[in-house]
């Protein structure tokens, strides 16, 4: 017996289906572009017709790619302009509390409380995802260091202790998450292994350090003697998660569980997603800032800059492959995706700091050295997780689909469900009296 709302259901299945195909498709090539024996009034229709089939993907591409874009106009600002060095300070303090803040506290809005209580008790992935973000990292540094110091007039101590300092480092917080949501990932997931390995940082990110510097090779005489004590790297690491991750995230999830319906249309209605975008670039934005206001790049020779960011790409994109495929092998593609933008990515918020606490005396000039290779390397993860949401969205769509297309049956099959039964009771009053 068929139902009414069954021509209703196939009608939204096809709605929600074609919403997930985010890419527009280009337009297929005619016949009359294939054939190569037209005459000029066709061929002129054909150009007519192509230039702005062109122009329409070029700006479609800008639309997908503007974070990407604007990262480069605010690297190319904050290279020719910087905030007063009497201010670096400040702006380093607001930046860092109020956009972090922002981007948790929308994250909380959105996560579901179930999904992120779920993710945390995912010991086996955080136990899969930190061996691979500190030991697995920090050994492959550590030997791309020992080698290019076999000549020790090839690189700047300084660099090559930056070097060190990039691979014992914990993952970044907050361009995982918002690039994490572009790829359609695991966000709460995310969350967690992000959360969780800048929790770890302060207790394994000094011992990965003091292991490998303490070797006596020749690169590591230009550290100060004298050691600091972990005290003060630990109040600020801490102080830090509490109030621009932890206080933030818990708000959120209080104002969704508190006003569900209400959050849900503000977020949806005027496209609130966009502003942790928006913060993660004034993020980065400070990062170079500071970087540049320090003169960093400008005290070591262009080799080695161009050395760093070369070894750097390809460190990079050599973390991806690995935690790429060994995740295929155990994990959903969802949860691959997030794994991917939490192994290959560094943080430098917590290696200048710790490198002034581990090394009491550090000078100015060595600071900007130790900083440059992971202020590079950010840089590059950035621009490659902004490309890769392209990919991983296009990697993904086939799952979401089948997904949807479950879900859109097992309620078309509710609805069939409930309607069945008033329809039974409707036909005895229908029937003829006997």
């Amino acid at each position: 017996m068929s139902s009414p709302s069954n021509g209703k259901s196939e009608d939204q299945n096809d709605r929600q289906i074609s919403i997930l195909e985010s890419r527009p498709a280009s337009p297929a090539p005619s016949s009359k572009y294939s054939n190569v024996q037209l005459d000029r009034p066709i061929q002129g229709g054909a150009r007519r017709k192509f230039w702005p089939s062109t122009i329409k993907s070029v700006l479609w591409y800008f639309k997908d790619q503007w974070f990407l874009i604007a990262l480069g106009v605010l690297i190319a600002i904050a290279s020719q302009v910087q905030v007063p060095a009497s201010q670096q300070e400040l702006k380093t303090t607001v930046v860092t509390y109020l956009c972090v803040s922002i981007i948790f506290l929308m994250t909380g809005c959105t996560l579901p409380t179930r999904t992120l209580i779920e993710n945390y008790s995912r010991w086996k992935i955080h136990l899969f995802v930190q061996v691979q973000c500190f030991l697995m990292t920090s050994a492959v540094l550590f030997g791309i260091v020992s080698a290019a110091a076999i000549n020790e007039d090839f690189m700047d101590p300084g660099l090559l202790i930056g070097l060190i300092f990039a691979g014992c480092i914990p993952t970044t917080i907050s361009s995982n998450v918002v690039m994490t949501g572009q790829a359609h990932g695991n966000t709460a997931l995310t969350v967690v292994q992000s959360t969780l390995g800048n929790f770890l940082g302060p207790f394994l990110t000094p011992v990965l350090i003091s292991m490998y510097t303490s070797t006596g090779a020749w690169y590591t005489k230009v550290l100060p003697s004298d050691n600091g004590g972990y005290g003060e790297i630990y109040r600020r690491v801490f102080k830090q998660l509490g109030l621009s991750i932890f206080v933030p995230l818990v708000a959120g999830q209080t104002i969704q569980n508190a006003f569900p319906k209400q959050t849900k249309h503000v977020f949806t209605r005027f496209k609130l997603s966009k502003l942790g975008s928006f913060c993660l670039l004034v993020i980065i934005w400070q990062t170079y800032d500071q970087a540049f206001s320090s003169g960093a790049f400008q005290s070591i020779k262009p080799s080695n800059i161009i050395f760093i960011v070369f070894i750097s790409i390809a460190l990079f994109f050599i973390f991806l492959a690995v935690c790429f495929f060994t995740s295929t092998l155990w994990l959903p593609r969802q949860d691959t995706i997030s794994v991917c933008y939490c192994v290959p990515a560094k943080t430098p918020a917590m290696g200048v700091p710790l490198a002034n606490v581990m090394f009491i005396g550090l000078s100015a000039q060595l600071e900007s050295k130790i900083q440059i290779p992971m202020v590079i390397y950010q840089g590059l993860q950035i621009v490659a997780g902004s490309l890769l949401t392209m990919a991983f969205r296009h990697w993904i769509r086939p799952e979401e689909e089948a997904k949807a297309r479950v879900k859109l049956e097992e309620e078309g099959h509710d609805a069939a469900t409930r309607l069945e039964p008033a329809h039974q009771l409707q036909e005895p009053t229908n029937a003829p009296a006997a």
